[in-house]
């Protein structure tokens, strides 16, 4: 299917969700109590501790959308923990966005992971130091997914662009709805300087804090779009691409920001960097 085939389709149909309420959107999946629902939906929380950590996920699947989140990270020693916000469909071949949120001992930055899926496949890693400290206050960390791009960005800079290489042979999660996760978990054999730094389990709980929800995004249900119909200048993300302000913004946290590319990784890739290298 052509993108413009495809965005004839979607604009057909409609697109708009949009909410900031925990208590309507979103359901609290695991964790024994650990994450929590709060101040009439709007605030939520996440809690780690030695026997568990907790999780939630959106009501909804989405094709395509703006999806934007506060997030405020566990302060203190976080060494070991992980907290992840990410967008995954179902199945065996599934597609995913992903932020993962990587702890670290106090006074040392987060490192900020982000990954692309699709059918499965992931092996697409690029890692981040942030510009300010992500436990002290909220955070907006936001996920653009439409059929020409993916962007990630933080407090509205641009930090990754993922393009549609489709026409190079690269693959682009574009046909599988996926749902919002988000998760506070233990992983200290490997989050923390290769897992050299273990959870200090004298600091639990830890705890993650996240409000202001908001999707604005296809909904999926029953195998196609189940929104309403409403004017395409409500829906800009659809075909939201970098303008120039923002393309020199994403250089500059490139620039200075960036400690892990695949695509300069030559040692994993010794029969040649990925095709979508070349672009991006």
């Amino acid at each position: 299917m052509t993108t413009s085939l495809l965005l004839s389709l979607l604009f057909s149909f409609v697109i708009l969700a949009s909410a900031a309420n925990f208590n309507q959107d979103i359901e609290v999946t695991w964790g024994d109590g650990r994450g929590k629902i709060l101040e009439n939906g709007n605030l939520l929380t996440l809690t780690l501790d030695k026997f568990s950590g907790s999780g939630f996920q959106s009501k909804n699947q989405y094709l395509f959308g703006k999806i934007d989140m506060n997030i405020k990270l566990v302060p203190g020693n976080s060494a070991g923990t992980v907290t992840t916000y990410y967008l995954r469909s179902e199945g065996s071949t599934w597609d995913e966005i992903d932020f993962e949120f990587l702890g670290n001992l106090s006074g040392d930055p987060y490192i900020v992971h982000t990954n692309v899926y699709t059918q499965g496949k992931g092996d697409k890693e690029q890692q981040f130091y942030l510009w300010f400290d992500p436990t002290k206050d909220f955070h907006t960390y936001s996920l653009l997914w439409n059929p020409q791009r993916i962007i990630f960005s933080v407090d509205g800079t641009p930090i990754r662009e993922f393009k549609n290489l489709e026409s190079m042979g690269v693959a682009f999660p574009k046909s599988q709805p996926m749902r919002v996760y988000s998760s506070l978990w233990n992983a200290d054999n490997w989050a923390t300087r290769g897992g050299v730094v273990k959870t200090d389990w004298s600091k639990a709980p830890f705890t993650a804090a996240y409000r202001n929800y908001k999707a604005d995004a296809c909904v999926w249900s029953s195998g196609k779009s189940s929104c309403s119909s409403t004017s395409p200048s409500q829906n800009s993300w659809l075909s939201q691409e970098l303008d120039i302000t923002s393309q020199q913004r994403l250089k500059w946290v490139q620039k200075n920001y960036m400690i892990y590319n695949y695509c300069t990784d030559t040692k994993r890739f010794p029969q040649g960097l990925p095709k979508e290298c070349s672009v991006h």
